[in-house]
């Protein structure tokens, strides 16, 4: 179910990293850079957000585990519909 976006508040691990991170968002460039449009920006979890300098952005792909999902209800299982439909967008204008 979660193989193209997870809920905002998921709590995840990175592929080779320690530090788990709790997904803020959805679609983000690197700051300073629009090369390239990433799937998620997240916090370090449990710290949260604390600057945005200290906010990363990443992949679905870059996913290793998922601890935790976000809250979920109707609102956010109909946005996501929306969002899924944004990413296939953007991958058939990449290819």
């Amino acid at each position: 179910m979660f193989e193209k976006t997870l809920p905002i508040g998921s709590v995840v691990l990175l592929k080779g990293a320690t530090k788990r991170m709790m997904i803020l968002g959805y679609c983000r460039y690197k700051a300073g850079d629009q090369t390239k449009l990433y799937d998620y920006c997240g916090c370090s979890y449990p710290e949260g957000f604390l600057s945005p300098d200290q906010t990363a952005v990443f992949d679905h792909d870059q996913i290793e585990q998922i601890y935790a999902l976000g809250y979920q209800n109707d609102e956010q299982i109909a946005f996501r519909q929306k969002l899924i439909q944004v990413l296939e967008n953007r991958k058939n204008r990449e290819n």
